[in-house]
């Protein structure tokens, strides 16, 4: 009897040794799996790349440092005289931005990977490049930001007019998850940024033809959907869903300045639209980083002000 009792111990002792180690075993492969998780991706160079550019002004490519590039695109999307802080935020979206494009290979239709034309890519002026821009990029060289390791959508626009936007809402991007872009009730909401605008029932007609809805004569218009916000995903034109932002585009993204509408109305054959903002209101509002810049806030303060839960990682020095 006892012999059998020593027996059934040391099996629930061997019983709890392999338990004990099966959980050790499990945890190691959790721990090893997350860290590899958070290590930046193999293809994020460590190198700086050299990269193709389409000029779209002078119908040709060139072949330029990517930091080199980024100089242009620094000085052309933000004025070049702003505070340091600022331009360094730009640097580091811009140069996240970039980064992210070359992972998803050549532009559409071109034999480039990046383009000047802003439709397509980003603004780009070497011209207005001066001591102060080649400072903010040579501060943050190599600097990108992340997300779990890998490069994030890093957009950004010039004023949120109060709140920033999901990627669904400001740009109809539903792609992929994002869940660093979320809604923030912005620093800069100042009157200047507050526009009207009016357009023809013809403009109208063909912008939702642009987009692929079909009118006939204009006999309707109200804000249909409206994302986390305020601001419209889609439009009723005639009882038809109208994607806003696509139709910000074809209608003039000048003249409809953003999808933050506050009043929308037909009268007679024309429709008029008051809003607040300039752009898709994703990401990071160039005017926000200024007032942040101003408030002595740093660089890194203003990317994580906008984009959530990120990391600012080196990529190559």
């Amino acid at each position: 009897m006892a012999s059998r009792l020593n027996n059934l111990t040391d099996l629930l002792g061997d019983n709890r040794l392999k338990l004990i180690l099966g959980i050790i075993a499990a945890l190691a492969i959790i721990i090893a799996a997350r860290g590899q998780h958070m290590q930046p991706r193999s293809d994020i160079p460590s190198e700086e790349p050299t990269i193709s550019v389409y000029f779209y002004e002078t119908d040709e490519i060139k072949s330029m440092p990517l930091e080199t590039y980024l100089e242009g695109v620094v000085a052309a999307e933000m004025d070049p005289n702003w505070p340091l802080a600022a331009l360094e935020a730009q640097a580091i979206v811009a140069r996240t931005f970039t980064l992210k494009k070359l992972q998803e290979g050549p532009l559409e239709g071109r034999n480039a990977q990046a383009s000047t034309d802003p439709k397509e890519f980003q603004a780009y002026d070497g011209t207005r490049v001066n001591d102060r821009v080649k400072q903010a990029v040579s501060n943050t060289r190599g600097k990108i930001i992340t997300y779990q390791g890998e490069p994030i959508r890093a957009w950004f626009h010039s004023s949120s007019g109060g709140k920033t936007a999901s990627a669904a809402e400001g740009l109809n991007f539903t792609k992929e998850s994002t869940p660093y872009i979320q809604p923030v009730t912005d620093v800069q909401q100042e009157p200047s940024h507050q526009w009207s605008a009016k357009f023809s029932a013809e403009e109208v007609i063909e912008a939702a033809r642009a987009v692929g809805v079909e009118l006939g004569e204009l006999t309707s218009i109200s804000i249909g959907r409206r994302g986390a916000s305020g601001r419209a995903e889609t439009l009723s034109i005639n009882g038809k869903e109208v994607p806003a932002p696509q139709f910000r585009l074809a209608i003039g993204d000048q003249n409809m300045r953003s999808t933050l509408i506050d009043a929308l109305h037909l009268e007679g054959n024309t429709v008029y639209m008051n809003g607040r903002g300039f752009g898709h209101g994703v990401g990071m509002s160039q005017w926000g980083a200024w007032l942040l810049a101003q408030r002595g806030k740093s660089a890194q303060d203003i990317v994580t002000y906008y984009f959530k839960g990120v990391q600012i990682q080196d990529s190559w020095q």
